[in-house]
């Protein structure tokens, strides 16, 4: 037997083997009695067909149908003997077999590549750096008190905007009139909430149930045209509404009994409560921040290693991610939504994360990162005083789950923290550098 083996990619082989005929002619002959022993010919008995006449009637069929066999056969040998390590489905992309003479054949296959992955220190990346504001805590108590309040039947709309409209809106056409072939749209108006127009805001104030008010819209957005180009689009719109409903929002009283009801009896001063509010705002900010710097060294680090995933995991992981997202569709009401633009969409992040799985791997070996038996009975003596199981178990549950998994991947990001400067800044300079990254 005589092979070679040759690179597609830094993911993909092709192996081409040669074998005289004398090597397989024994696999041939009994691949071909098996076929033989299934067929059915008018005047013999199943499997007791001779020789010529199969052969007259099938030529060499059966034996080129043995021989995709018997290669499939060999092929698996080599990898066992040569440590091939093929991942997905093999394809067969050459078969050349002439009875009585050599046997050549190819298979092309996908396999882990291995990368030098590099350039995973000494980065520079840039954050925003969030600090708490007095106006996100007041924000945060509104939001409890507007959560906790109740609504009362009113006849007049006030100036505070602490109202409920039941809402009629009609569209307008370009001469001002209701347009004939829409129908009004009902709807519930919280004109509190920060994302309704201003132009209904202030239009409704003062009105009664029974009063109309109009209010213009004006939308201006980016699309993606034929060519696949953005283009800017900006619409006009003018509504009629009609007040058919009044609920004045009663916000409640910051005191010690609601204090204690939205925490449970833990906190019952406002200060307490402030504190607790500004502590939460700042684990929020925290977990962003990481959740920032993870994309960013991850982004940074896959560019730093470019190099070919195997498609058959690629496909893999794309077909996870357009089931979830389709799922998240059905979930938010929409039916009808086209999968293979969805694939497209999301073909970008499935090649990264099979990239990053490969060069994180590869980092953790490089950088000797695991997790050791003495961090697991650590952390296992600590969830045994929470939970009161036994610490043995707790470990044994660790190396079942994904939980070793998940204290490897924090150690990894604590040692790219660490070995990369992150800088933090002003966010509004952020935002601003990010678009300048775009554009």
């Amino acid at each position: 037997m005589e092979f070679s083996l040759n690179d597609i990619s830094q993911s993909e082989k092709e192996v081409e083997i040669t074998l005289s005929y004398d090597e397989v002619k024994n696999e041939i002959d009994t691949e071909v009695k098996k076929q033989a022993g299934k067929i059915q010919v008018p005047g013999f008995r199943k499997g007791k067909v001779p020789k010529n006449i199969l052969k007259q009637r099938f030529g060499d069929a059966l034996a080129f149908e043995a021989s995709e066999k018997v290669a499939n056969s060999r092929f698996w040998m080599l990898v066992k003997e040569k440590d091939l390590k093929p991942i997905g489905q093999p394809t067969m992309t050459d078969l050349d077999f002439n009875p009585e003479k050599d046997f050549k054949f190819k298979v092309k296959y996908e396999v882990i590549p291995e990368i030098n992955v590099t350039g995973y220190t000494d980065q520079v990346i840039e954050v925003p750096e969030f600090t708490v504001k007095p106006e996100d805590i007041e924000k945060e108590i509104e939001h409890i008190l507007r959560s906790n309040s109740i609504n009362e039947t009113a006849d007049i709309v006030g100036d505070d905007k602490n109202f409920i409209i039941d809402a009629e809106l009609t569209r307008l056409n370009s001469e001002g009139i209701p347009s004939e072939n829409l129908k009004p749209e009902k709807m519930q108006i919280d004109l509190s909430s920060e994302t309704v127009h201003p132009d209904i805001k202030n239009n409704a104030m003062n009105k009664k149930i029974g009063d109309k008010f109009k209010f213009h819209f004006h939308d201006e957005r980016l699309i993606t045209n034929k060519e696949g180009k953005e283009e800017k689009v900006v619409e006009h719109f003018d509504y009629e509404v009609l007040i058919n409903g009044i609920k004045k929002i009663i916000l409640p009283e910051l005191n010690e009994e609601l204090i204690k009801k939205i925490t449970k009896d833990k906190i019952s001063t406002e200060d307490d409560l402030r504190k607790e509010i500004e502590k939460d705002i700042n684990h929020y900010y925290e977990h962003r921040i990481d959740d920032l710097i993870r994309n960013k060294l991850i982004g940074i680090i896959i560019k730093n290693n470019e190099f070919t995933p195997p498609s058959s995991l690629v496909e893999n992981v794309l077909e996870e991610l357009v089931k979830s997202e389709e799922d998240k569709l059905k979930k938010q009401g929409m039916k009808k939504f086209d999968s293979n633009q969805l694939r497209e969409y999301l073909k970008p992040a499935a090649i990264n994360e099979v990239k990053w799985f490969q060069i994180r791997s590869e980092i953790q070996k490089k950088e000797n990162l695991r997790i050791s038996d003495k961090e697991l009975e650590e952390l296992a003596e600590k969830d045994s005083q929470k939970t009161g199981l036994p610490v043995d178990k707790l470990i044994n549950y660790y190396k079942s789950s994904n939980q070793t998994e998940r204290m490897l991947d924090k150690k990894l990001f604590d040692f790219l923290k660490e070995k990369n400067q992150i800088n933090k800044i002003d966010p509004e300079k952020f935002s601003k550098n990010q678009k300048e990254e775009k554009e």
